[in-house]
Protein backbone atom coordinates (compact mmCIF):
# COMPACT_ATOMS: atom_id res chain seq x y z
CA UNK A 1 0.00 0.00 0.00
CA UNK A 2 2.81 1.98 0.39
CA UNK A 3 4.30 1.77 -3.19
CA UNK A 4 1.18 1.92 -3.99
CA UNK A 5 0.82 5.30 -2.84
CA UNK A 6 3.50 7.09 -2.87
CA UNK A 7 2.94 8.08 -6.92
CA UNK A 8 0.15 9.73 -5.80
CA UNK A 9 1.76 12.27 -3.66
CA UNK A 10 2.27 13.77 -7.91
CA UNK A 11 -1.12 13.70 -9.10
CA UNK A 12 -2.34 16.61 -7.67
CA UNK A 13 0.24 18.61 -9.36
CA UNK A 14 -0.88 17.40 -12.66
CA UNK A 15 -4.48 18.13 -12.31
CA UNK A 16 -4.40 21.09 -10.69
CA UNK A 17 -1.00 22.61 -10.74
CA UNK A 18 -2.13 24.51 -13.75
CA UNK A 19 -4.29 26.85 -11.95
CA UNK A 20 -1.16 28.19 -10.73
CA UNK A 21 0.44 28.32 -14.07
CA UNK A 22 -1.97 30.92 -15.38
CA UNK A 23 -2.58 33.18 -12.39
CA UNK A 24 -4.04 37.23 -13.92
CA UNK A 25 -1.44 39.38 -13.97
CA UNK A 26 -2.27 43.01 -15.36
CA UNK A 27 -1.93 43.32 -19.19
CA UNK A 28 -2.38 45.84 -22.01
CA UNK A 29 -1.99 45.42 -25.57
CA UNK A 30 1.96 45.97 -27.36
CA UNK A 31 1.46 49.69 -28.98
CA UNK A 32 5.09 50.13 -29.57
CA UNK A 33 4.42 51.22 -33.09
CA UNK A 34 4.15 54.94 -31.53
CA UNK A 35 7.49 55.02 -31.06
CA UNK A 36 8.78 55.36 -34.64
CA UNK A 37 6.95 58.73 -34.13
CA UNK A 38 7.86 59.35 -30.59
CA UNK A 39 10.57 57.80 -29.63
CA UNK A 40 11.38 59.81 -26.48
CA UNK A 41 7.66 59.39 -25.45
CA UNK A 42 7.43 58.06 -21.69
CA UNK A 43 5.84 54.67 -20.82
CA UNK A 44 2.61 56.59 -19.31
CA UNK A 45 2.60 58.79 -22.08
CA UNK A 46 2.58 55.99 -24.44
CA UNK A 47 -0.40 54.10 -23.21
CA UNK A 48 -2.30 57.39 -22.49
CA UNK A 49 -2.39 58.50 -26.47
CA UNK A 50 -2.77 54.81 -27.86
CA UNK A 51 -4.97 52.98 -25.10
CA UNK A 52 -8.48 53.79 -24.09
CA UNK A 53 -9.77 54.03 -20.64
CA UNK A 54 -12.61 51.87 -19.27
CA UNK A 55 -15.93 53.00 -17.01
CA UNK A 56 -13.44 52.84 -14.13
CA UNK A 57 -10.64 55.03 -15.40
CA UNK A 58 -8.12 51.95 -16.08
CA UNK A 59 -6.34 51.29 -19.39
CA UNK A 60 -8.15 48.47 -21.42
CA UNK A 61 -6.48 44.95 -21.59
CA UNK A 62 -8.09 43.96 -24.62
CA UNK A 63 -8.61 46.88 -27.02
CA UNK A 64 -6.44 49.85 -28.55
CA UNK A 65 -6.53 52.92 -30.57
CA UNK A 66 -6.10 51.84 -34.35
CA UNK A 67 -2.33 52.73 -35.60
CA UNK A 68 -2.15 55.89 -37.98
CA UNK A 69 0.32 57.56 -40.25
CA UNK A 70 0.75 61.00 -38.75
CA UNK A 71 3.03 62.80 -36.79
CA UNK A 72 3.04 62.88 -33.30
CA UNK A 73 2.00 66.05 -33.03
CA UNK A 74 -0.60 65.82 -34.99
CA UNK A 75 -2.03 62.34 -32.45
CA UNK A 76 -1.55 64.42 -29.37
CA UNK A 77 -3.28 67.25 -30.90
CA UNK A 78 -6.63 65.61 -31.80
CA UNK A 79 -5.90 62.11 -30.37
CA UNK A 80 -7.04 58.73 -31.54
CA UNK A 81 -10.12 57.63 -32.04
CA UNK A 82 -11.35 54.32 -33.86
CA UNK A 83 -10.05 51.24 -32.06
CA UNK A 84 -9.46 47.65 -32.63
CA UNK A 85 -8.13 44.50 -30.81
CA UNK A 86 -4.40 43.64 -29.70
CA UNK A 87 -2.81 42.95 -33.00
CA UNK A 88 0.75 43.22 -31.79
CA UNK A 89 0.43 40.92 -28.68
CA UNK A 90 0.56 41.96 -25.22
CA UNK A 91 2.81 43.39 -22.58
CA UNK A 92 3.48 42.31 -19.22
CA UNK A 93 5.16 43.51 -15.97
CA UNK A 94 8.87 43.21 -16.47
CA UNK A 95 9.22 41.48 -12.98
CA UNK A 96 6.70 39.04 -13.41
CA UNK A 97 8.67 35.51 -13.59
CA UNK A 98 7.39 33.27 -16.70
CA UNK A 99 3.99 31.83 -16.76
CA UNK A 100 1.92 29.93 -18.80
CA UNK A 101 -0.43 33.01 -19.30
CA UNK A 102 2.59 35.35 -20.27
CA UNK A 103 4.30 33.15 -22.30
CA UNK A 104 1.67 31.48 -24.58
CA UNK A 105 -0.67 35.07 -24.08
CA UNK A 106 -3.59 33.48 -22.46
CA UNK A 107 -5.59 36.33 -21.96
CA UNK A 108 -8.23 38.52 -23.92
CA UNK A 109 -9.62 36.15 -27.29
CA UNK A 110 -7.04 33.46 -25.80
CA UNK A 111 -8.35 33.08 -22.47
CA UNK A 112 -10.68 30.39 -22.89
CA UNK A 113 -7.71 28.17 -24.08
CA UNK A 114 -6.77 27.65 -20.39
CA UNK A 115 -10.33 25.91 -19.51
CA UNK A 116 -9.71 24.38 -22.97
CA UNK A 117 -7.01 23.00 -22.12
CA UNK A 118 -7.71 21.76 -18.71
CA UNK A 119 -10.60 19.96 -20.72
CA UNK A 120 -8.11 18.45 -22.83
CA UNK A 121 -6.04 16.60 -19.96
CA UNK A 122 -9.52 15.67 -18.69
CA UNK A 123 -9.90 13.81 -21.62
CA UNK A 124 -6.51 12.41 -21.58
CA UNK A 125 -8.11 10.80 -18.29
CA UNK A 126 -11.25 9.50 -19.84
CA UNK A 127 -8.72 8.32 -22.97
CA UNK A 128 -6.73 6.60 -20.09
CA UNK A 129 -10.02 4.73 -18.52
CA UNK A 130 -10.88 3.17 -21.61
CA UNK A 131 -7.24 1.85 -22.28
CA UNK A 132 -6.01 1.16 -19.32
CA UNK A 133 -8.89 -0.19 -17.31
CA UNK A 134 -9.25 -3.05 -19.93
CA UNK A 135 -5.75 -3.86 -20.37
CA UNK A 136 -5.18 -4.17 -16.39
CA UNK A 137 -7.97 -7.00 -16.82
CA UNK A 138 -5.89 -8.60 -19.66
CA UNK A 139 -2.21 -8.16 -19.32
CA UNK A 140 -2.45 -7.62 -15.34
CA UNK A 141 -2.25 -4.84 -12.41
CA UNK A 142 1.34 -4.21 -12.27
CA UNK A 143 2.72 -3.79 -16.07
CA UNK A 144 -0.21 -1.22 -16.45
CA UNK A 145 1.08 0.41 -13.67
CA UNK A 146 4.75 0.56 -14.57
CA UNK A 147 3.46 1.89 -18.02
CA UNK A 148 1.66 4.52 -16.37
CA UNK A 149 4.71 5.97 -14.27
CA UNK A 150 6.89 5.79 -17.26
CA UNK A 151 4.50 7.51 -19.26
CA UNK A 152 3.58 10.07 -16.88
CA UNK A 153 7.55 11.29 -15.99
CA UNK A 154 8.33 11.10 -19.82
CA UNK A 155 5.54 13.38 -20.95
CA UNK A 156 5.32 15.40 -17.79
CA UNK A 157 8.86 16.56 -18.02
CA UNK A 158 8.16 16.86 -21.74
CA UNK A 159 5.56 19.45 -21.52
CA UNK A 160 8.18 21.82 -19.00
CA UNK A 161 10.17 22.26 -22.86
CA UNK A 162 6.76 22.73 -25.35
CA UNK A 163 7.66 25.92 -27.74
CA UNK A 164 3.65 26.00 -28.32
CA UNK A 165 0.64 25.89 -26.27
CA UNK A 166 -1.03 23.23 -28.84
CA UNK A 167 1.72 21.02 -27.94
CA UNK A 168 1.34 21.38 -24.47
CA UNK A 169 -2.16 20.54 -24.74
CA UNK A 170 -1.40 17.10 -26.47
CA UNK A 171 1.55 16.29 -24.00
CA UNK A 172 -1.31 17.22 -21.27
CA UNK A 173 -3.08 14.70 -22.57
CA UNK A 174 -1.03 11.57 -22.35
CA UNK A 175 0.04 12.61 -18.95
CA UNK A 176 -3.82 12.66 -17.74
CA UNK A 177 -3.84 8.71 -19.72
CA UNK A 178 -1.10 7.81 -17.34
CA UNK A 179 -2.58 9.34 -14.45
CA UNK A 180 -5.77 7.67 -14.96
CA UNK A 181 -3.67 4.38 -15.47
CA UNK A 182 -2.17 4.64 -12.26
CA UNK A 183 -5.71 5.86 -10.34
CA UNK A 184 -7.40 2.55 -11.27
CA UNK A 185 -4.23 0.04 -10.94
CA UNK A 186 -3.44 1.74 -7.62
CA UNK A 187 -7.36 0.67 -6.25
CA UNK A 188 -7.14 -2.61 -8.04
CA UNK A 189 -4.28 -3.82 -6.27
CA UNK A 190 -4.89 -2.32 -3.06
CA UNK A 191 -8.23 -4.07 -3.17
CA UNK A 192 -7.29 -7.29 -4.22
CA UNK A 193 -4.37 -7.77 -1.77
CA UNK A 194 -5.80 -7.33 1.61
CA UNK A 195 -8.72 -8.86 3.98
CA UNK A 196 -12.20 -7.94 4.23
CA UNK A 197 -12.08 -4.99 6.99
CA UNK A 198 -8.83 -3.87 5.79
CA UNK A 199 -9.72 -2.90 2.06
CA UNK A 200 -11.45 0.50 3.11
CA UNK A 201 -7.97 1.32 5.05
CA UNK A 202 -6.01 0.73 2.23
CA UNK A 203 -7.94 1.99 -0.39
CA UNK A 204 -8.43 5.51 1.43
CA UNK A 205 -4.73 5.85 2.98
CA UNK A 206 -3.41 5.88 -0.77
CA UNK A 207 -5.67 8.30 -1.26
CA UNK A 208 -4.41 10.04 2.08
CA UNK A 209 -1.25 10.47 -0.21
CA UNK A 210 -3.33 12.79 -2.79
CA UNK A 211 -4.46 14.94 0.20
CA UNK A 212 -0.98 15.60 1.27
CA UNK A 213 0.42 16.42 -2.39
CA UNK A 214 -2.42 18.62 -2.62
CA UNK A 215 -0.77 20.31 -0.17
CA UNK A 216 2.57 20.33 -1.46
CA UNK A 217 1.13 21.48 -4.37
CA UNK A 218 0.71 24.59 -2.78
CA UNK A 219 3.91 24.88 -0.87
CA UNK A 220 5.49 24.11 -4.37
CA UNK A 221 3.65 26.42 -6.66
CA UNK A 222 4.39 29.23 -4.06
CA UNK A 223 8.10 28.47 -4.05
CA UNK A 224 8.78 28.00 -7.89
CA UNK A 225 6.89 30.38 -9.92
CA UNK A 226 8.39 29.92 -13.66
CA UNK A 227 6.33 27.15 -15.02
CA UNK A 228 9.04 25.44 -16.59
CA UNK A 229 10.49 24.91 -13.58
CA UNK A 230 7.57 24.06 -11.84
CA UNK A 231 6.30 21.56 -13.85
CA UNK A 232 9.84 19.89 -13.73
CA UNK A 233 9.24 19.72 -9.91
CA UNK A 234 6.43 18.20 -9.77
CA UNK A 235 7.22 15.23 -12.95
CA UNK A 236 10.78 14.69 -12.18
CA UNK A 237 10.43 12.73 -8.81
CA UNK A 238 8.54 10.32 -10.78
CA UNK A 239 11.23 8.64 -11.96
CA UNK A 240 12.12 7.68 -8.41
CA UNK A 241 9.94 4.88 -8.24
CA UNK A 242 11.34 2.83 -11.36
CA UNK A 243 12.81 0.60 -8.37
CA UNK A 244 8.99 -0.92 -8.31
CA UNK A 245 9.87 -3.14 -11.26
CA UNK A 246 11.65 -5.20 -8.77
CA UNK A 247 9.44 -4.91 -5.68
CA UNK A 248 5.72 -4.56 -6.90
CA UNK A 249 4.02 -7.70 -6.72
CA UNK A 250 1.52 -8.41 -8.97
CA UNK A 251 -2.52 -9.31 -7.99
CA UNK A 252 -2.39 -13.14 -6.87
CA UNK A 253 -6.62 -12.81 -7.52
CA UNK A 254 -6.19 -11.92 -11.19
CA UNK A 255 -3.46 -14.66 -11.57
CA UNK A 256 -5.67 -17.44 -10.09
CA UNK A 257 -8.51 -15.97 -12.36
CA UNK A 258 -6.18 -16.03 -15.30
CA UNK A 259 -5.50 -19.43 -14.64
CA UNK A 260 -2.02 -18.84 -13.97
CA UNK A 261 -1.64 -20.65 -10.86
CA UNK A 262 1.90 -21.29 -10.85
CA UNK A 263 2.86 -17.58 -10.01
CA UNK A 264 0.08 -16.85 -7.68
CA UNK A 265 1.74 -19.46 -5.78
CA UNK A 266 4.88 -17.98 -5.63
CA UNK A 267 3.57 -14.12 -4.83
CA UNK A 268 1.45 -15.55 -1.95
CA UNK A 269 4.19 -18.00 -0.74
CA UNK A 270 6.43 -14.76 -0.66
CA UNK A 271 3.24 -12.84 1.19
CA UNK A 272 4.07 -15.58 3.99
CA UNK A 273 7.70 -15.11 3.99
CA UNK A 274 7.30 -11.76 4.28
CA UNK A 275 4.94 -12.25 6.98
CA UNK A 276 7.31 -15.23 8.88
CA UNK A 277 3.92 -17.71 8.08
CA UNK A 278 4.50 -21.14 6.26
CA UNK A 279 1.57 -21.95 3.86
CA UNK A 280 0.71 -26.30 4.10
CA UNK A 281 1.97 -27.73 0.64
CA UNK A 282 -1.35 -29.95 0.92
CA UNK A 283 -3.40 -26.68 0.94
CA UNK A 284 -1.82 -24.92 -1.98
CA UNK A 285 -2.62 -28.29 -4.14
CA UNK A 286 -5.99 -28.13 -3.61
CA UNK A 287 -6.61 -24.58 -4.84
CA UNK A 288 -9.23 -22.77 -7.13
CA UNK A 289 -10.52 -19.39 -7.01
CA UNK A 290 -12.78 -19.03 -3.50
CA UNK A 291 -10.01 -16.31 -2.19
CA UNK A 292 -11.59 -16.61 1.53
CA UNK A 293 -9.61 -13.52 3.05
CA UNK A 294 -10.01 -13.51 6.90
CA UNK A 295 -8.41 -10.71 9.29
CA UNK A 296 -7.34 -12.92 11.62
CA UNK A 297 -5.17 -14.78 8.68
CA UNK A 298 -1.83 -13.20 7.82
CA UNK A 299 -2.89 -13.41 4.30
CA UNK A 300 -5.91 -14.43 1.55
CA UNK A 301 -6.31 -18.29 1.34
CA UNK A 302 -6.65 -19.14 -2.38
CA UNK A 303 -8.76 -22.72 -2.13
CA UNK A 304 -8.22 -23.65 -5.69
CA UNK A 305 -9.41 -26.53 -7.99
CA UNK A 306 -6.69 -26.88 -11.25
CA UNK A 307 -9.67 -28.52 -13.48
CA UNK A 308 -11.72 -25.68 -13.17
CA UNK A 309 -10.83 -21.76 -14.51
CA UNK A 310 -13.00 -18.64 -13.49
CA UNK A 311 -13.92 -17.53 -17.10
CA UNK A 312 -12.92 -14.03 -18.24
CA UNK A 313 -15.12 -11.04 -18.01
CA UNK A 314 -16.11 -8.45 -20.87
CA UNK A 315 -17.50 -5.53 -20.44
CA UNK A 316 -20.59 -6.75 -22.20
CA UNK A 317 -21.38 -8.89 -18.85
CA UNK A 318 -21.58 -5.23 -17.33
CA UNK A 319 -24.78 -4.73 -19.80
CA UNK A 320 -25.66 -8.47 -19.76
CA UNK A 321 -26.37 -9.15 -16.33
CA UNK A 322 -29.40 -7.49 -14.66
CA UNK A 323 -28.13 -6.66 -10.90
CA UNK A 324 -25.06 -5.31 -12.67
CA UNK A 325 -27.08 -3.10 -15.02
CA UNK A 326 -28.04 -1.47 -12.01
CA UNK A 327 -24.92 -0.80 -10.39
CA UNK A 328 -22.73 -0.25 -13.38
CA UNK A 329 -25.51 2.91 -14.47
CA UNK A 330 -25.50 3.90 -10.54
CA UNK A 331 -21.96 3.99 -9.78
CA UNK A 332 -21.58 5.74 -13.31
CA UNK A 333 -23.62 8.24 -12.45
CA UNK A 334 -22.03 8.72 -8.64
CA UNK A 335 -18.40 8.88 -10.46
CA UNK A 336 -20.14 11.54 -13.06
CA UNK A 337 -20.85 13.89 -9.64
CA UNK A 338 -18.47 13.26 -7.65
CA UNK A 339 -15.88 14.14 -10.30
CA UNK A 340 -18.10 17.33 -11.53
CA UNK A 341 -18.36 19.03 -7.81
CA UNK A 342 -15.02 17.79 -7.00
CA UNK A 343 -13.43 19.56 -10.02
CA UNK A 344 -15.34 22.78 -10.36
CA UNK A 345 -14.29 23.54 -6.81
CA UNK A 346 -10.92 22.46 -7.29
CA UNK A 347 -10.58 24.79 -10.44
CA UNK A 348 -11.90 27.35 -9.10
CA UNK A 349 -9.41 28.03 -6.41
CA UNK A 350 -8.50 31.55 -7.97
CA UNK A 351 -11.94 32.36 -8.16
CA UNK A 352 -13.34 32.84 -4.07
CA UNK A 353 -11.92 35.88 -3.53
CA UNK A 354 -8.98 35.20 -1.01
CA UNK A 355 -5.13 34.21 -1.77
CA UNK A 356 -4.94 31.41 -4.13
CA UNK A 357 -2.34 29.64 -2.37
CA UNK A 358 -3.56 29.57 1.28
CA UNK A 359 -7.11 28.23 -0.02
CA UNK A 360 -4.90 25.71 -1.90
CA UNK A 361 -3.55 24.75 1.14
CA UNK A 362 -6.78 24.62 3.03
CA UNK A 363 -8.37 22.72 0.16
CA UNK A 364 -5.33 20.34 0.44
CA UNK A 365 -5.28 20.63 4.36
CA UNK A 366 -9.20 19.31 4.44
CA UNK A 367 -8.48 16.55 1.91
CA UNK A 368 -6.48 14.51 4.49
CA UNK A 369 -9.03 14.65 7.32
CA UNK A 370 -11.86 13.83 4.13
CA UNK A 371 -10.48 10.73 3.73
CA UNK A 372 -9.22 9.61 6.78
CA UNK A 373 -13.00 10.15 8.42
CA UNK A 374 -14.18 7.56 5.34
CA UNK A 375 -12.27 4.67 7.07
CA UNK A 376 -14.76 5.41 9.95
CA UNK A 377 -17.21 6.07 8.40
CA UNK A 378 -17.68 3.35 5.91
CA UNK A 379 -17.33 0.97 8.97
CA UNK A 380 -20.29 2.83 10.97
CA UNK A 381 -22.61 3.55 8.71
CA UNK A 382 -22.11 1.62 5.43
CA UNK A 383 -20.92 1.73 2.16
CA UNK A 384 -24.65 3.10 0.89
CA UNK A 385 -26.00 5.87 3.48
CA UNK A 386 -22.20 7.01 3.44
CA UNK A 387 -22.09 7.38 -0.10
CA UNK A 388 -25.57 9.41 -0.69
CA UNK A 389 -25.49 11.50 2.48
CA UNK A 390 -21.72 12.84 0.97
CA UNK A 391 -22.94 13.32 -2.55
CA UNK A 392 -25.83 15.36 -0.94
CA UNK A 393 -24.18 17.60 0.88
CA UNK A 394 -21.43 18.54 -1.92
CA UNK A 395 -24.11 19.41 -4.06
CA UNK A 396 -26.18 21.30 -1.26
CA UNK A 397 -23.06 23.54 -0.56
CA UNK A 398 -22.68 24.75 -4.16
CA UNK A 399 -26.01 25.70 -4.61
CA UNK A 400 -25.80 28.07 -1.05
CA UNK A 401 -22.89 29.14 -2.68
CA UNK A 402 -24.97 30.97 -5.40
CA UNK A 403 -27.03 33.34 -2.61
CA UNK A 404 -24.02 34.02 -1.30
CA UNK A 405 -22.78 37.69 -2.28
CA UNK A 406 -19.64 38.70 -4.10
CA UNK A 407 -18.37 40.73 -1.22
CA UNK A 408 -18.33 37.67 1.38
CA UNK A 409 -15.18 35.76 0.24
CA UNK A 410 -14.34 34.51 3.49
CA UNK A 411 -18.27 32.90 3.52
CA UNK A 412 -17.89 31.38 0.27
CA UNK A 413 -14.57 29.99 0.74
CA UNK A 414 -15.26 28.48 3.44
CA UNK A 415 -18.49 26.95 2.28
CA UNK A 416 -16.20 25.70 -0.49
CA UNK A 417 -14.14 24.18 1.79
CA UNK A 418 -16.69 22.23 3.61
CA UNK A 419 -18.04 21.35 -0.05
CA UNK A 420 -14.64 20.04 -1.14
CA UNK A 421 -14.52 18.16 2.11
CA UNK A 422 -17.73 16.21 1.54
CA UNK A 423 -16.71 15.88 -2.30
CA UNK A 424 -13.68 14.71 -1.51
CA UNK A 425 -14.78 12.12 1.04
CA UNK A 426 -17.41 10.86 -1.55
CA UNK A 427 -14.91 10.40 -4.06
CA UNK A 428 -13.18 8.15 -1.87
CA UNK A 429 -16.09 6.31 -0.80
CA UNK A 430 -17.10 5.74 -4.57
CA UNK A 431 -13.56 3.80 -5.15
CA UNK A 432 -14.07 1.51 -2.48
CA UNK A 433 -18.13 1.02 -2.76
CA UNK A 434 -16.45 0.83 -6.89
CA UNK A 435 -14.09 -2.17 -5.87
CA UNK A 436 -16.45 -3.96 -3.82
CA UNK A 437 -19.29 -3.98 -6.11
CA UNK A 438 -17.88 -5.05 -9.19
CA UNK A 439 -16.72 -9.11 -9.50
CA UNK A 440 -13.08 -9.69 -10.18
CA UNK A 441 -13.17 -10.51 -13.59
CA UNK A 442 -14.48 -7.31 -14.95
CA UNK A 443 -13.38 -4.84 -11.82
CA UNK A 444 -11.18 -3.32 -13.63
CA UNK A 445 -13.40 -3.13 -16.64
CA UNK A 446 -16.28 -1.62 -14.33
CA UNK A 447 -14.12 0.94 -12.47
CA UNK A 448 -12.80 1.71 -15.64
CA UNK A 449 -15.90 2.61 -16.99
CA UNK A 450 -16.84 3.96 -14.00
CA UNK A 451 -13.68 6.62 -14.45
CA UNK A 452 -14.73 7.44 -17.79
CA UNK A 453 -17.77 8.57 -16.22
CA UNK A 454 -16.12 10.59 -14.24
CA UNK A 455 -13.85 11.90 -17.00
CA UNK A 456 -16.21 12.77 -18.94
CA UNK A 457 -17.35 15.23 -15.75
CA UNK A 458 -14.00 16.53 -15.48
CA UNK A 459 -13.57 17.17 -19.24
CA UNK A 460 -17.29 19.24 -18.51
CA UNK A 461 -16.48 21.30 -15.49
CA UNK A 462 -13.63 23.76 -17.05
CA UNK A 463 -16.13 24.19 -19.76
CA UNK A 464 -18.75 25.30 -17.43
CA UNK A 465 -17.28 27.41 -15.72
CA UNK A 466 -16.92 29.26 -18.66
CA UNK A 467 -20.69 30.14 -18.46
CA UNK A 468 -19.77 32.19 -15.56
CA UNK A 469 -19.46 35.06 -18.05
CA UNK A 470 -22.76 34.96 -18.89
CA UNK A 471 -24.06 35.14 -14.74
CA UNK A 472 -21.45 33.93 -12.01
CA UNK A 473 -24.28 31.53 -10.31
CA UNK A 474 -24.83 29.54 -13.41
CA UNK A 475 -21.74 26.95 -12.61
CA UNK A 476 -21.78 26.47 -9.36
CA UNK A 477 -25.55 25.66 -9.65
CA UNK A 478 -24.61 22.98 -12.28
CA UNK A 479 -21.74 21.72 -10.04
CA UNK A 480 -24.58 21.28 -6.97
CA UNK A 481 -27.32 19.63 -8.83
CA UNK A 482 -25.64 16.58 -9.92
CA UNK A 483 -24.55 15.54 -6.66
CA UNK A 484 -27.93 15.86 -5.24
CA UNK A 485 -29.16 14.02 -7.93
CA UNK A 486 -26.19 11.13 -7.65
CA UNK A 487 -27.32 10.97 -4.14
CA UNK A 488 -30.58 10.24 -4.21
CA UNK A 489 -29.56 7.29 -7.01
CA UNK A 490 -27.59 5.66 -5.11
CA UNK A 491 -29.92 4.74 -2.27
CA UNK A 492 -30.73 1.90 -5.07
CA UNK A 493 -27.71 0.22 -4.55
CA UNK A 494 -26.87 -3.13 -2.34
CA UNK A 495 -24.90 -2.65 0.59
CA UNK A 496 -21.28 -4.09 0.77
CA UNK A 497 -20.15 -3.59 4.17
CA UNK A 498 -18.53 -7.19 5.55
CA UNK A 499 -18.74 -9.05 2.35
CA UNK A 500 -16.55 -10.74 0.46
CA UNK A 501 -15.41 -9.59 -3.09
CA UNK A 502 -17.43 -11.82 -5.35
CA UNK A 503 -14.75 -13.63 -7.93
CA UNK A 504 -17.49 -13.70 -10.97
CA UNK A 505 -20.36 -12.10 -12.93
CA UNK A 506 -23.23 -14.71 -11.92
CA UNK A 507 -26.64 -14.09 -9.89
CA UNK A 508 -25.11 -14.02 -6.96
CA UNK A 509 -21.76 -12.17 -7.29
CA UNK A 510 -23.20 -9.49 -5.10
CA UNK A 511 -23.98 -11.46 -2.42
CA UNK A 512 -21.90 -12.17 0.78
CA UNK A 513 -19.75 -15.07 0.44
CA UNK A 514 -19.78 -17.42 3.09
CA UNK A 515 -16.64 -19.00 3.54
CA UNK A 516 -15.14 -16.21 5.38
CA UNK A 517 -17.54 -15.90 8.18
CA UNK A 518 -17.24 -19.62 8.31
CA UNK A 519 -13.19 -19.34 8.29
CA UNK A 520 -13.15 -16.56 10.77
CA UNK A 521 -15.22 -18.23 13.19
CA UNK A 522 -14.14 -21.88 14.03
CA UNK A 523 -11.22 -23.36 14.00
CA UNK A 524 -11.58 -26.05 12.04
CA UNK A 525 -9.36 -28.32 9.66
CA UNK A 526 -9.93 -28.35 5.79
CA UNK A 527 -8.58 -32.04 4.79
CA UNK A 528 -6.38 -32.38 7.96
CA UNK A 529 -5.16 -28.84 7.59
CA UNK A 530 -5.90 -26.32 10.36
CA UNK A 531 -6.30 -23.30 8.53
CA UNK A 532 -6.49 -20.90 11.25
CA UNK A 533 -2.81 -22.22 13.29
CA UNK A 534 -0.70 -23.14 9.77
CA UNK A 535 -1.79 -20.25 8.12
Amino acid sequence: VLFLSLPLLLNPFQMIGQVFMVVDVPHHCDTSWIRAVGPNLTEEEQLNLTLPRDADGAYEQCSMYSPVDRDLGSIMAYGLNSTEKCSNGWVYPSAQPPSLLTEFDLVCDRKDLNDISQSIYMLGLLLGAMIFGPLSDRIGRRPIFLISILLQGLFGVGIAFVPHFYVYMAFRCVVGASVSGILITTLALATEWVGVSSRPKAVLISHCFVAIGQMLLAGLSYGIRNWRLLEIAGSAPIFAFFFYIRVLPESARWLVTKGRIEEAKKVLQKAASVNKRTIPPGLLEQVRLSFACSDSLAFCILKLKPETQTKSGSTLDLFRKKHLQKVTSIMSCAWFADSLVYYGLSLNVTSFGLDIYLTQLAFGAVELPARFCCIFLLQWFGRKKTQAVLLLLSGLMCLVITGIPEDQPVVTTVLAIIGKFTATASFSTSYVYSAELFPTVVRQTGVGLCSMSARVAGIMAPLIRLLGQYHRAIPMAIFGSAPVVGGLLCVLLPETRGTDLADNTGADAPQLSRSLEILSKRDTTEDGVDLEKDV
